[in-house]
């Protein structure tokens, strides 16, 4: 299975740069994965394709605004640094530009020292161990020195900090959003929950690696970045319960996706449990518990579409994804869903 097979061609123009003021608003194209047919629908119509007794898995994961701009102490050397993963004693896995600048020993003021950092190690891919020094909440500082992670193809200033935040979010530990649940609103969640649907609420922290190319051309050699994930011993039974009643888990988004497939044991049984994944999923790849998956359109040759060809084929993806391109669905975080079903 080669890269090149998951690649199509899309135009820069339908690469969505801001968020829809109406959350719920986005367009919807619904696969059938049986029949490889579309339908073309709103996002709010979501809950026609939901059935009292499915359960719908969201994750709960928060976005943490983990870009912070700094100078190297001494100069005026300019440094961007990425939370990517936190380790112990305020120490914190990142991704620095230029690295070049940031050699072991190196320390980084942000603003004017009210959050110091100091590079102790240099890791895989080049990332750097950093060390910060504060006084108060280092959550609090993060909050008013950081800005939220948008991907390199969103070129737009976000307005509101909150548009790339689920309104479920909880968990604070992400270094991206999972755009998927973007779409959902408070109401639309209630009336789904009020149409008999259960709402399973795991968590699984998403990396940067989610937007890392796969440079290999055979997809087998890609090696995934590893993710943690939650899952409570409440949403484990509603999941177990909609399977033991013959009844559908539809997943938001490839996280939650990554998070019950993960979790499961090899009969698709869930109980409570958290660890690290590296979980790849592409075409071959029997799921466990997952029936049906609401998504956005992922980039070209990117492990999101090797997922979702998992689940609908490679060749009804792709054809469902020149519709869209035709249709002029707006692509990526703040563009359209799609329903797998």
């Amino acid at each position: 299975m080669r890269k090149e097979d998951f690649y199509f061609d899309l135009p820069e123009e339908l690469i969505a740069q801001d968020p829809l003021e109406d959350r719920s608003s986005s367009r919807l194209l619904v696969l059938d994965k049986e029949t490889g047919e579309v339908e073309h629908r709103v996002f709010k119509d979501v809950i026609d394709y939901l059935e009292p007794g499915d359960c719908l898995v969201i994750n709960e994961t928060k976005v943490i605004p983990a870009r912070l701009f700094g100078a190297k102490v001494g100069t005026d050397a300019k440094i961007e640094v990425l939370l990517l993963k936190r380790g112990e004693n305020d120490t914190w896995e990142t991704l620095v530009r230029p690295g070049k600048k940031a050699k072991i020993g190196t320390r980084i003021s942000f603003g004017e020292g009210l959050l110091v950092g100091e590079v102790v190690d240099v890791v895989e891919e080049g990332n750097r161990l950093i060390r910060f020094e504060y006084e108060g909440i280092f959550e609090e500082i993060l909050d008013q020195l950081g800005q939220m992670p948008l991907p390199p193809y969103i070129t737009h200033q976000l307005e509101d900090k909150n548009r790339y935040q689920t309104v479920y979010a909880k968990h604070s530990g992400s270094a991206a959003a999972p755009t998927a649940g973007l779409h959902f609103t408070p109401e639309l969640l209630q009336k789904i929950e009020e149409k008999g649907i259960e709402i399973a609420r795991v968590t699984l922290h998403v990396g940067l690696g989610t937007f890392r190319p796969v440079k290999v051309e055979n997809i087998l050699e890609h090696h995934m970045h590893s993710e943690f994930y939650m899952v409570s011993n409440e949403a484990a039974e509603k999941i177990n319960r909609a399977k033991d009643n013959g009844k559908r888990v539809f997943c938001v988004g490839t996280t939650s996706c990554r998070t019950v497939e993960s979790a499961a044991d090899e009969n698709g049984r869930m109980k409570e449990c958290s660890g690290w994944t590296e979980i790849f999923i592409y075409p071959g790849y029997e799921f466990k518990v997952l029936d049906c998956l609401i998504t956005n359109f992922h980039l070209p040759e990117s492990t999101l579409v090797m997922l979702v060809s998992a689940l609908a084929g490679r060749e009804q993806v792709l054809a469902a994804y020149d519709e869209a391109i035709k249709e002029r669905y707006r692509f990526f975080s703040f563009g359209d869903a799609m329903i797998i079903k």
